[in-house]
């Protein structure tokens, strides 16, 4: 119970964080001026509320639905800890990840004026999608397959099935079409082509005369 007290109170700061660290930047009276610094903190909003609403789950499951609870399948670890971390990096990569990324698009557009256009504009639009699509694809699909097959590796009495590390490799790690493993490597390239196009992107314009 108290460890996801921590999960929501971890939440909850990432989100107090990154308020102040829009307004420290002076971006909640300026981002609006610049349109793609203004997509970015509207993609990490999103993000933000997917989180909120995924830790609700986690916690509200944990006190009625959930069996075996997630806090029995994080404790025990092992394959449980892809859980685990596909949680930490959504919260990373997904909230202030997309967040912090807003503000680089701000200092283009608002600090040196300038404009993202042609091939620039359609880099930002990749960036912006194949992010966030990345980042949920990645993280999501490792906290399903990691409560998934930590469930499975806990005991009958509390709700698992005993299985060993092979069996969960083989029936639930591979058990869906080409397995989880490589859905999110794809997810994990996705993110990474996004990020690369819209660094691209960045120069581009950054080199751009006025």
């Amino acid at each position: 119970m108290y460890k996801y007290i921590d999960i929501f109170m971890s939440s909850y700061y990432i989100t107090y964080i990154l308020g102040h660290l829009l307004q420290y930047c002076g971006m909640t009276q300026t981002v609006l001026r610049g349109k793609w610094a203004s997509r970015f903190i509207g993609a990490a909003i999103f993000q933000g509320a997917l989180a909120t609403i995924l830790t609700l789950y986690v916690v509200l499951g944990q006190l009625w639905f959930l069996r075996p609870e997630v806090s029995r399948v994080i404790a025990f670890g092992s394959a449980g800890t892809w859980f685990t971390l596909g949680y930490a990096l959504y919260l990373v990569i997904g909230v202030l990840g997309v967040a912090v990324t807003a503000l680089f698009y701000h200092y283009i557009e608002n600090v040196l004026g300038k404009v993202y256009t042609g091939a620039a504009n359609i880099l930002a639009w990749i960036h912006l999608i194949l992010m966030n699509v990345g980042v949920i694809g990645a993280t999501w699909l490792m906290m399903t397959a990691g409560y998934q097959g930590g469930a499975a590796m806990l005991p009958p009495e509390v709700g698992g099935l005993g299985w060993n590390a092979g069996q969960v490799h083989t029936n639930i790690f591979y058990g869906v079409p080409l397995g989880y493993p490589f859905w999110i490597a794809g997810s994990i390239i996705l993110l990474a082509i996004g990020v690369l196009l819209g660094g691209l992107g960045y120069v581009i314009t950054w080199r751009r005369k006025l």
